[in-house]
């Protein structure tokens, strides 16, 4: 009786024992599982870590693509500045030549003015030359005429002279 008894006891306090080791088990098991929640709660806040960098990442990129654009943006605008610029020099230059075409006609209008000056000049020399020598012919022909006169005077002087003479001779006769 008292032999079954601790056996029955040994048996409870076996059974209690495999319990215990369960129990144990279970503890483990919820262990391991905690361990593996850590596990993947790390991986997990890696993995939003890596999308955090990711995201900051793409906002650099963004930036920087943004930064080049505008650098660009800037750059177009200086080679629109440098042909405004070129465009007018070239507008400068243009209105330069005009100015000094404008000027050379200036000067050969008044060279051809210079020209017809000079032609006027010697057309009033040629008519002042050609008015000296009418005069000069004129004056030759006064003295011709006069020349003339003196002869005709001597002509008539010496015609009286003649007169006279005969009429002398005609008076000796008489006598």
């Amino acid at each position: 009786m008292i032999q079954r008894e601790r056996e029955r006891e040994r048996e409870r306090e076996k059974e209690r024992e495999r319990e215990r080791e369960r129990e144990r088990e279970r503890e483990r098991e919820r262990e391991r599982e905690r361990e593996r929640e850590r596990v993947i709660g790390k991986e997990r806040e890696r993995e939003r870590e890596r999308e955090r960098e990711r995201e900051r990442e793409r906002v650099r990129e963004e930036e920087k693509e943004r930064e080049r654009e505008r650098e660009r943006e800037r750059e177009r605008g200086r080679v629109r500045e440098r042909e405004r610029e070129r465009e007018r020099e070239r507008e400068r230059e243009r209105d330069r030549k005009r100015e000094r075409e404008k000027e050379r006609e200036k000067e050969r209008a008044r060279e051809r003015e210079r020209e017809r000056e000079r032609e006027r000049e010697r057309g009033r020399a040629r008519e002042r030359e050609r008015k000296g020598e009418r005069e000069k012919e004129r004056e030759r022909e006064r003295e011709r005429e006069r020349e003339r006169e003196r002869e005709r005077e001597r002509e008539r002087q010496s015609e009286r002279e003649r007169e006279r003479a005969r009429e002398r001779e005609r008076e000796r006769g008489r006598e």
